[in-house]
Order: structure tokens, then C-alpha cells, then sequence
């Protein structure tokens, strides 16, 4: 536990937006809100306005919030997710969905990131022989599917994934205003995350 006592309003409002315990313990955090930093507010504003997006329902935010915990590996923050997806009807099969998703590209983006990176003939044509068959009929919808593999795959810095998902998401029906939301809130939690 970082030595100043934290100041709390911030830091408790903060936790309670994402469902984490008022005693969850973050040495960075802490830091924040015992000097009452400026910064914790704003993290504050970006993770309550990220989860009422305008294109993005509030679950649909959630699970993309989710794919970022789940991609950062940040377990506290799965848990207090999962919870709090539970309360806006998720199911568990969409959140399974949502962890399946995340490992599935970052399979993909170490694979076509090489790929990219390489530009030789040969793996360029190389079948990749990944199996990918939770893409062909997603419980959570084949755009909304290929709007978390866009932001999973943002995250990761795979240009060739980002691309791919981003044209996929269009051609399923989704617009860049809802790309753009979407991205938005996958960068403020990845920010979140890194003080966890």
C-alpha cells in the first residue's frame, strides 16, 4: 500500500463506475488520489463517458471493456467486469465469447504482424493454419465479433488486423462512427489497465 492515505472520492467513484471493491488495492492509483492528481479525474470522465457511447450500447461497451482486461491479463478487473455484464444481461456465453475472441487474435496478430513485417513471397502465401471457426456464426453477432477482433487487434498493433476487421465491420454493417467508439473505449481502459 503506497504510505499517503488516499483521498478517496475520486478513486471511489473511479472504482464504482467499473464494479471493482472500494478496497481493491492500486499502488498507482493510490498514488493518484493521495496527491488528489488531476489525472485520476480525468481517467474518471474518460471511463464513465467510454461506457455511454453513442453508437455502442452500454453492455456492447462493457464486453469491449472486458476484451481489454481480459487482453491485459488484468484479473481483478475480468471479475468486477464479468459481475457488472451480468446486471445489463449478458450471458455467459457471450462473455466466454469475449475471452475466446482475445486469445484468437492474439494468435492472429503475432501471426500476420510477422507476415506483415516479412512481406517474402513465401509466407505471404503460406496457408496460416490457425483454426478460426468461432469468426463463422459468433454467439455475440458476426459485426460486433469483428468490432472486438478490430480493437483486441488495435491494442496489439497488427496493421494488417486492423484493417482487415475494420473493412469486415463495415461490410457487416457497422460504421467508423461506431469504430471510432469502439477504439475509444478499448485505448481509455488499456489506460485504466496500465495503473491497475
Amino acid at each position: 500500500m503506497y504510505p499517503f492515505a488516499a483521498t478517496g472520492n475520486t478513486k471511489d467513484s473511479l472504482y464504482k463506475e467499473v464494479n471493482l471493491p472500494a478496497e481493491f488495492e492500486s499502488v498507482l492509483i493510490s498514488k493518484l488520489a493521495a496527491l488528489d492528481h488531476r489525472y485520476l479525474k480525468d481517467l474518471k470522465v474518460n471511463v464513465s463517458n467510454a461506457l455511454k457511447s453513442g453508437t455502442l450500447s452500454r453492455k456492447e461497451a462493457l464486453l469491449i471493456a472486458l476484451s481489454v482486461a481480459v487482453n491485459e491479463k488484468n484479473s481483478a478487473l475480468i471479475s468486477a467486469l464479468e459481475e457488472l455484464l451480468k446486471t445489463e444481461g449478458a450471458e455467459d456465453k457471450e462473455i466466454a465469447e469475449v475471452t475466446a475472441c482475445v486469445s484468437l487474435m492474439n494468435a492472429n496478430n503475432v501471426f500476420y504482424r510477422f507476415r506483415h513485417f516479412m512481406h517474402k513471397e513465401f509466407y505471404d502465401n503460406a496457408p496460416a493454419g490457425i483454426k478460426m471457426s468461432i469468426m463463422v456464426n459468433p454467439v455475440l453477432g458476426k459485426e460486433f465479433f469483428e468490432l472486438l477482433s478490430l480493437v483486441v487487434s488495435a491494442l496489439n498493433g497488427c496493421e494488417m488486423c486492423v484493417t482487415s476487421h475494420e473493412q469486415s465491420v463495415l461490410n457487416h454493417g457497422g460504421t467508423q462512427a461506431r469504430i471510432f467508439d469502439a477504439v475509444r473505449v478499448g485505448a481509455i481502459f488499456k489506460s485504466f489497465s496500465v495503473l491497475l
